[in-house]
């Protein structure tokens, strides 16, 4: 039978015709947004106009007219105009690495590739051979202590060598990592029926909140020591660690506890209806559903601690501040201040996005936001 003309079809039984093809997909998004009325359309062209400009000048600037291989910055301008890309590319293995020695660089190295297996089972709950990996990431810590600080084989290398990303890293991830079993505990301490329990926890929440980051770090480089018993050689890099972490526990307690008063009264009740114990309610009903409202707020805690970790730079620790600072001090390389600090912004930059991208991706698929199918 020969498909019927639309003048067959009776009345309201019409199918559905597609969209005109100018009002979907890229077009259709162009003409809505940005080309909808003569005023828009005039405003699309001159801010293309601009951004033209402007892009142009900065990838001349950083590509096109750099330079990267020169032994000064008197040879860098002599060669080109544009960045003189020369004073990272001269001095990389001291923004990796800060003064670790060359020859254990492989421990590092290593400590960070498996990183990203201890990552994986985490981050990703539909990884292949998970549980293993679970176990693996738990031990995680301890390997890779082991491997960048030495022992048990391995030549024990002091922390006061330890500098550039590397540092940024151990004090980002360990502090990132201890930060959130802590955070909710103190959550939940601050939320339990004992009054003793929820004054400890409220009272150094509080303190902790009150006090800026910078100020627990000279505790930890100065004043710590006094409370400890004569003779008693407490590593600064540990003291930074765990300044760092209860300070970053706090702010997620916070996040963590928001998350639990968002939980309707009923469910609490319910549990209680079906005889669940306080812990199996925190465990089965509360604690993920808060967990999953906290996202947003606890990576936004992550973040910020890990470019917080840039202070340690006042307390004489050299991450990439205070590698970039070593570098422009050397009479070479004086006034690349905008190449060095550029370098070290765009490591963050790229380090933070990524996080970032992860909570939205992990939003999305726990679906804690009001539109499941909602885009970045």
């Amino acid at each position: 039978m020969s498909p019927l003309s639309p003048r067959q079809y009776p009345p309201g039984e019409h199918p559905a015709l597609p969209p005109p093809a100018a009002s979907t997909g890229i077009v259709g998004w162009l003409r809505i947004n940005l080309f909808s009325s003569a005023f828009n359309t005039a405003l699309t062209v001159v801010t293309l106009w601009l951004l033209y400009l402007t892009v142009a000048s900065v990838a001349d600037w950083m590509f096109f007219d750099s330079v990267t291989s020169a032994d000064s910055r008197v040879a860098c301008r002599a060669i080109d105009s544009g960045a003189c890309w020369s004073v990272v590319t001269t001095r990389i293995d001291q923004f990796i690495y800060g003064f670790y020695p060359a020859a254990s660089r492989w421990r590092p190295n290593l400590a960070f590739v498996l990183l990203f297996a201890a990552l994986a089972p985490i981050l990703y709950d539909r990884l292949p051979l998970r549980r293993p990996l679970l176990y693996f990431a738990a031990l995680y810590p301890f390997v890779a202590g082991w491997l960048i600080h030495g022992g048990f084989g391995l030549p024990v290398v002091e922390t006061g060598l330890y500098g550039g990303f590397m540092l940024t890293l151990i004090i980002g991830v360990t502090g990132i990592s201890a930060s959130l079993p802590i955070g909710i505990l103190l959550a939940l301490g601050r939320q339990s029926r004992l009054f003793a329990v929820r004054l400890l926890c409220t009272m150094f929440i509080e303190f902790a909140r009150g006090v800026p980051l910078i100020t627990l770090l000279f505790v930890a480089s100065t004043m710590l020591n006094y409370f400890l018993p004569p003779g008693t050689s407490f590593d600064l890099l540990v003291r930074v660690l765990i300044m760092v972490t209860l300070f970053a526990a706090a702010y997620i307690a916070e996040a963590v506890r928001g998350g639990l008063q968002a939980i309707p009264r009923g469910q609490y009740e319910a549990a209680e209806a079906l005889g669940l114990s306080w812990w199996a309610t925190t465990q089965k009903i509360t604690l993920p559903q808060a967990l999953k409202i906290s996202i947003p707020g606890i990576v936004n805690v992550f973040i910020g601690l890990y470019k917080d970790s840039t202070l340690v730079v006042i307390i004489g620790l050299l991450d990439p501040l205070g590698i970039a600072r070593a570098v422009l001090a050397d009479a070479k390389w004086n006034g690349l201040a905008t190449e060095t600090y550029l370098f070290v912004a765009l490591f963050f930059f790229l380090s933070c996005f990524a996080m970032s991208r992860y909570s939205l991706w992990l939003e999305r698929r726990l679906s804690t936001g009001r539109d499941r199918g909602a885009t970045a």
